[in-house]
C-alpha cells in the first residue's frame, strides 16, 4: 500500500523525457523536465499508479488513458482545450482527465503529484 500526503518526500524519481509520439508533446514556453515512477501497473496493464513530476515551464500534451491526479506539491494551470476548462492546482487538489484529452500544462512551481490511470487498450 501506498499513502501520500502534501509535502511527502516520495522517494526517488527517473527521468521521463518528452518523446512519446502518441502524446503530441509541444514546449510552448520554458524548459519544463518531467521525472516520475510507476509504482503499480504500467505496459501490458489496463491500470497504473505512481507519482509525476514537472519543472517549471508549460507545454501541450495528449494524456494517455483516465487520469485521477492528486497535487502533493507546487501549484499548476492545467488548461482542458475542448472543453476551455481552466483548472489551478496545487497541494491537496485533484483534477480526473479523460482518456485523450489535448490539454495545457503551465507548471507555475516544480509540481508533484500521484496520479492512477486507467485505459482500456491497456498501457
Amino acid at each position: 500500500m501506498h499513502k501520500y500526503h502534501p509535502g511527502d518526500d516520495v522517494g526517488p524519481l527517473e527521468y521521463w523525457p518528452f518523446d512519446n509520439p502518441a502524446s503530441d508533446y509541444r514546449i510552448k514556453h520554458g524548459l519544463p523536465k518531467t521525472y516520475g515512477r510507476i509504482d503499480a501497473g504500467g505496459p501490458g496493464n489496463t491500470t497504473r499508479y505512481g507519482i509525476w513530476r514537472c519543472t517549471i515551464g508549460s507545454f501541450d500534451c495528449t494524456e494517455q488513458g483516465d487520469e485521477l491526479m492528486t497535487v502533493l506539491s507546487g501549484r499548476c494551470r492545467l488548461i482542458i482545450h475542448a472543453t476551455e476548462q481552466v483548472h489551478d492546482l496545487g497541494p491537496g487538489d485533484s483534477l480526473f482527465v479523460r482518456d485523450g484529452s489535448r490539454v495545457t500544462w503551465d507548471v507555475l512551481e516544480e509540481i508533484t503529484k500521484v496520479f492512477f490511470g486507467h485505459k482500456a487498450d491497456g498501457y
